[in-house]
């Protein structure tokens, strides 16, 4: 594509040298420019991409976007400055892949907790429909059935757009993906069009980035803000913020609850480990999933599907089909009668949600054990929350190693400490290898009693001092039970 195409997304403050030049692909990392590409320098967060326009350069990129210009420019190089590289970077990328979401029903879920869920069985239902899906998630991305490895919730633009690219050609008639709010706040979605946007619910959680927490609430607003005008909101009403996200949204606002008069109203009739039995708009679906929140998560993707203009009762007989997403509520049971949850709860909300759930089925016949930690280099003000959350709805519980990062895990666990009273302490240990507390959890736990393992779910190792280490919960626990 020539680059006086690219350049119609953006408004340049002014163009140096030739627009005419072809552009053979699109960077916002030197390392990986080519011969012919453009490289966009973004100012970032940790690291100023203009530092790296001389690399750039030296990897032979033929153009160069910015929005500060070099004190001395390069012969034979073109450079476009922009007031803000962040949205160009979208707006290039979205345009040098063809548009891809012009050529696709996308609906980007965000909220603290349920969006890999939401958006894994929106790919699911519409599969089990028939059409080719694509799903970007925290898990793993999909071109249809094609699995691509993930590293982040919402990838980069450049990414991003590959991946939709790969989608659209792939002929996928519809896009799930999860849209995390540093994503939002980095502009990482700028240029796509959505067909919808999903709230799940707000609670603390990044304010290590957004550093307080009405700063996280305007980024997932942010998302709802931009929503174009022929697009569906659909956000729950059972948190507070629901209403907020959708104040200055021009699209299509429609609601769904499990408390409240809502378009897309749900209610628990009778919850087993197994799975449930709910009612849905007044219809009755048996799926197997566990606790209120999943059962919020399934009203979502009910809603959803129904505004993507699919039948009430199609979407129901679809839901009673779906299993849980890697690593979220996932019971495995013991051969000496216990049974282990492996959950990625990692929010003191979302442990209360998780550990709700086993209390709505246990219904006080058996003990709850939990083994839980918290990620180190994170927001480190959750972490006495979560620890007391997790001994108040706990009979025994067990501090641990998470994600430890480039922290010292006792300092973590230090952390979770202070949270805990004299009575909360009475019933804690605290086992800093993760290995040796999912192997006493499991020699605690008696027949009839619940293990619950927080935090990692489908993560399959442990970065400890910038090295990933295999390490999968549900591998361990299989090994300590037998």
């Amino acid at each position: 594509m020539k680059l006086k195409g690219l350049l119609k997304a953006v408004q340049p403050l002014q163009v140096i040298g030739s627009v005419e030049t072809e552009i053979m692909g699109v960077d916002i990392d030197s390392r990986q420019v080519k011969p012919g590409h453009l490289f966009m320098a973004m100012c970032g967060t940790q690291a100023d991409g203009h530092t790296y326009i001389p690399a750039a350069i030296g990897n032979d990129a033929v153009a160069v976007l910015c929005e500060k210009l070099p004190e001395t420019t390069a012969d034979g190089i073109t450079y476009i400055q922009v007031k803000d590289s962040e949205e160009a970077v979208g707006k290039v990328a979205t345009a040098f892949y063809g548009d891809p979401t012009s050529k696709m029903e996308l609906v980007g879920v965000t909220g603290t907790n349920g969006k890999t869920t939401i958006a894994t069985l929106l790919y699911h239902t519409f599969r089990y429909f028939g059409y080719k899906v694509g799903l970007i998630s925290t898990v793993c991305n999909y071109v249809d059935g094609k699995p691509i490895p993930t590293e982040h919730t919402t990838p980069d633009p450049i990414t991003l757009n590959r991946l939709l690219g790969e989608m659209a050609d792939a002929g996928c008639k519809y896009a799930f993906m999860e849209v995390s709010s540093h994503s939002i706040a980095q502009k990482r979605i700028s240029g796509l069009r959505f067909a919808g946007g999903i709230f799940t619910n707000l609670t603390r959680d990044h304010l290590d980035y957004h550093k307080t927490v009405e700063n996280y609430l305007k980024a997932k607003k942010k998302f709802f803000d931009d929503m174009p005008k022929n697009a569906f909101s659909l956000v729950n009403l059972d948190d507070k913020n629901g209403l907020v996200m959708v104040q200055n949204t021009r699209s299509h606002v429609s609601t769904y609850s499990l408390r409240s008069l809502s378009d897309f109203k749900g209610k628990v009739l009778e919850s087993h480990f197994e799975g449930m039995l709910l009612d849905f708009n007044k219809h009755e679906i048996a799926v197997h999933f566990i606790g209120k929140f999943n059962a919020s998560n399934l009203l979502a993707v009910f809603g959803a599907a129904v505004l993507l203009g699919r039948g009430e009762e199609e979407v129901l007989v679809a839901l009673s089909t779906l299993h849980p997403v890697a690593g979220r509520f996932d019971a495995v049971r013991s051969p000496k009668g216990y049974t282990a949850i492996v959950d990625y709860a990692h929010t003191p909300d979302a442990l209360v949600n998780v550990l709700g759930a086993i209390h709505e089925v246990l219904e006080g016949k058996g003990q709850v054990i939990t083994v839980v930690g918290a990620g180190g280099n994170r927001d480190k003000g959750k972490r006495p929350i979560m620890a007391k959350e997790s001994a108040r709805m706990s009979d025994r519980l067990i501090l641990t190693s998470d994600n430890p990062r480039f922290e010292e895990p006792q300092a973590i666990l230090d952390d979770m400490l202070a949270g805990l009273d004299k009575t909360d302490l009475q019933k804690t240990l605290t086992i800093v290898d993760r290995r040796e507390a999912i192997k006493t959890a499991c020699m605690l736990a008696r027949p009839g009693d619940v293990i619950l393992l927080a935090g990692k779910g489908h993560e399959d190792y442990q970065e400890i001092k910038g090295v990933k280490h295999h390490f999968d919960d549900k591998e361990e626990l299989k090994a300590a039970m037998s």
